[in-house]
């Protein structure tokens, strides 16, 4: 007969989680209140006065032509470095998870990346494409292409993905590379003995058997791209050239802080906010039907 445990009532549990709730209500469920209150408010630049206006934010934004552009290159912007950073870390991590020797120095090498603050890594790749001083400028100079993404918003653009994925590609390599080390290496094995090559085994047994990886680092990606490249763009383009490289979270800043429209950049939050949510919700309700474990 099986005894019964029982635990009286106690604090400790609710001392030990309250850390957590606390951090979360004051850093996260307080501000997205406030933008969410904020959105149906039209105040002036000091703060000073405000009137509660409903909708009217909103239908103003949608209304917006700049807005609906910026809107356009977020989605462009973020699929571009979710396929970039998730290609380059699929590519790393299967050379990776065939290295004997020095294993540890190249795993430590390809994660050193992530440890990079956004602002930094920004900075990084400014100086290195800078038109006048940059290594990289220099040396495609020397081919006969005059590089300048001050003031050509597709060089501008292109830059910033590649600094973005770049900065991620460490992430998603942890991610790829423990997934393809806990497949059991008979299967591999096994399929080597059959005659199946390299790139076979991969396609057919690896990277089908990692697709609950897969489809996690597609979420991820995007929220990043959405959220976290602000400090990447802030530091390299600052939105320019003409608002090339504005995506939608940094619009937030540039009318918020910049253009002080309190009202209209809460509104832009509350919606960056909804997009995110839905775009995970129904990744993970109908995408993940069709994933392979």
């Amino acid at each position: 007969m099986l005894k019964r445990v029982h635990f009286g009532p106690s604090v400790l549990p609710f001392v030990l989680v309250a850390p957590q709730i606390i951090i979360t209500v004051i850093f996260f469920i307080w501000p997205a209140s406030q933008a969410l209150y904020q959105s149906f408010l039209v105040e002036d630049a000091f703060g000073l006065s405000s009137r509660f206006v409903w909708f009217e934010n909103f239908v103003l934004l949608f209304e917006d032509d700049l807005y609906l552009d910026t809107f356009g290159r977020t989605i462009f912007f973020s699929f571009m470095v979710a396929f970039l950073a998730m290609t380059a870390a699929l590519l790393l991590a299967a050379m990776a998870d065939r290295v004997i020797k020095g294993a540890l120095i190249y795993r430590t090498l390809l994660i050193w990346p992530y440890a990079v603050a956004p602002v930094v890594a920004g900075a990084l790749w400014m100086f290195m494409f800078d038109p006048t001083l940059g290594v990289v400028a220099y040396m495609l100079d020397g081919f006969g292409y005059d590089w300048n993404h001050r003031l050509d918003g597709g060089e501008a653009m292109l830059l910033v993905i590649m600094a973005a994925s770049w900065k991620q590609v460490s992430y998603n390599f942890l991610f790829f590379l423990a997934g393809m080390q806990s497949i059991p290496k008979s299967l591999i094995e096994a399929a080597a003995i059959d005659g199946a090559g390299p790139a076979k085994r991969f396609w057919t047994i690896i990277f089908p058997l990692i697709s609950p990886t897969t489809f996690f680092l597609l979420v991820m990606n995007i929220v990043y791209a959405f959220f976290d490249t602000f400090g990447i763009i802030h530091a390299i383009t600052k939105g320019g050239p003409v608002k090339a490289t504005e995506i939608l979270v940094y619009k937030v800043y540039n009318d918020g802080f910049i253009g002080l429209d309190l009202g209209g950049s809460a509104a832009q939050s509350v919606i960056l906010m909804g997009i995110v949510i839905s775009l995970t919700v129904i990744q993970f309700r109908y995408v993940e039907k069709k994933v392979e474990y």
